[in-house]
């Protein structure tokens, strides 16, 4: 009698991917860094969000692509060292890893801006110890949100979010004039250099939607309705955030500067909805945020852990697991210390840029692996296996040189070091080196 493994249940439908993507990714995810976005370009957020949405688009469907033939890896480390060469997947992985530092670290920026609106008399530095400790603590706890309490708190910002339009639409209706192109085109604003600088930060927006790329053992039909979740999933997300900073740039105009450029969006629902939408909204925020800055510091505790044990980094330290609660405790509290120090150096504007440094690497990558699969090594010469991966990667590019110069000096430093600490620990990569693979539960 054979005996067989149980595997996962198959029962996710499209509509269902494309649900647990917009919960992935956050229904208000243009919220906390409108102001940054706004500073950066000028205003003009909503053609921003359009731009990188077309990035993302194109990225999704070349990520879409890549797991249908590693349908179990589901990371950009994976298609490119298996694709193009190891050693650009180490590079790759490594620029994804900084991804895992920086957001917990912009999340204890953000949440300390906001609370200071909330409370000024407490002072910035105490709020970000706060939230680097209560990160570090929750983590080393082990507690962890549920599914059921991400879907409520889904709900509560789809909530508040209809709240926000519907109190901006009331706003505006009793403003003697509007100018409704304003926030797609300010020829008294505009400059080239700042809508490219501008929608590099926009890319902060769609963080988060190739995790569909791992399900694929639990979706119906996977080769269809993973390219098309992703794809929907940067879609939905792409128009609601336009109309979300659409409504925001229109209450607010870019030509008057905010009391707060980090919690920019609060103050623009004040605006619109009085001191009752200011409070709901940034307490959602500090909520939803508080769940980001836990999550991405899980993640890349689990990831340095991963690295430790194989024997990519110090094993004595990275590959330590606290017996009693089974974390890696070390890796949380290096994460933690990380967060509390760059809370003192580095604006959120700065971080966030820091942050899509990594992303677009990545994706410039998976769009690269899905070209040479498709195109070059399986000879499928349909337009689109060469359009799209090629302008993917062009668009991402181009994002990536429109970072500041601050972020990309201390990118370039990040990669540098993994640069030199790869070729040290392969012997000039002569021989492989492990992956750099976030594991599943994270």
């Amino acid at each position: 009698m054979s005996s067989s493994s149980p595997g996962l249940r198959r029962s996710l439908g499209l509509f269902e991917l494309m649900i647990m993507g917009v919960i992935l990714v956050q229904p208000t995810a243009p919220m906390p860094p409108f102001g940054a976005m706004s500073a950066g370009a000028h205003g003009h957020v909503v053609t921003i969000v359009l731009v990188a949405m077309v990035a993302m688009l194109l990225t999704a469907i070349s990520y879409g692509r890549m797991a249908r033939v590693y349908p179990q890896a589901g990371s950009a480390y994976t298609y490119v060292a298996r694709e193009i060469h190891p050693a650009m997947g180490y590079l790759t992985g490594w620029s994804m890893l900084l991804d895992y530092v920086v957001n917990p670290l912009i999340c204890v920026i953000w949440s300390s801006r906001q609370m200071m609106d909330f409370f000024p008399a407490i002072p910035f530095p105490a709020w970000a110890l706060f939230f680097a400790l209560l990160f570090t603590w929750m983590n080393l706890r082990g507690i962890r949100t549920t599914a059921r309490t991400n879907e409520v708190l889904a709900g509560l910002m789809g909530v508040v979010i209809i709240w926000m339009i519907v109190a901006s639409i009331r706003y505006l209706s009793a403003q003697p004039s509007v100018d409704l192109v304003k926030p797609f085109y300010d020829p008294a604003l505009f400059s080239w250099r700042s809508l490219s600088n501008g929608a590099s930060i926009a890319v902060l927006t769609y963080i988060g939607f190739d995790g569909l790329s791992t399900l694929s053992e639990e979706v119906k039909d996977p080769r269809r309705n993973i390219l098309l979740g992703m794809v929907g999933t940067c879609l939905v997300i792409g128009i609601l955030s336009a109309v979300e900073v659409y409504v925001a740039q229109l209450v607010w105009p870019a030509s008057e500067p905010y009391p707060s450029i980090d919690t920019a969006y609060v103050h623009v629902a004040g605006r619109a909805g009085g001191h009752i939408l200011f409070t709901v909204l940034g307490a959602t925020l500090v909520v939803a945020t508080i769940g980001s800055g836990m999550g991405g510091m899980l993640a890349g505790a689990r990831l340095l852990y991963g690295m430790g044990r194989d024997g990519a980094l110090p094993k004595s330290f990275f590959g330590y697991i606290e017996p009693s609660r089974r974390v890696p405790s070390r890796n949380v509290m290096a994460i933690g210390a990380l967060c509390l120090v760059g809370a003192f150096v580095m604006s959120y504007q700065v971080g966030a840029e820091l942050l899509n440094f990594g992303a677009l690497i990545g994706f410039m990558g998976v769009n690269a692996s899905s070209l040479l699969h498709y195109w070059v090594r399986k000879g499928e010469r349909h337009w689109s296996h060469l359009f799209v991966p090629v302008l993917g990667v062009v668009v991402c590019l181009y994002l990536w040189l429109s970072l500041s110069w601050v972020a990309k000096i201390a990118g370039v430093s990040w990669m540098v070091i993994g640069l030199v600490y790869g070729a040290w620990r392969t012997k000039g990569f002569q021989r492989d080196l492990v992956s750099f693979e976030v594991p599943e539960e994270a």
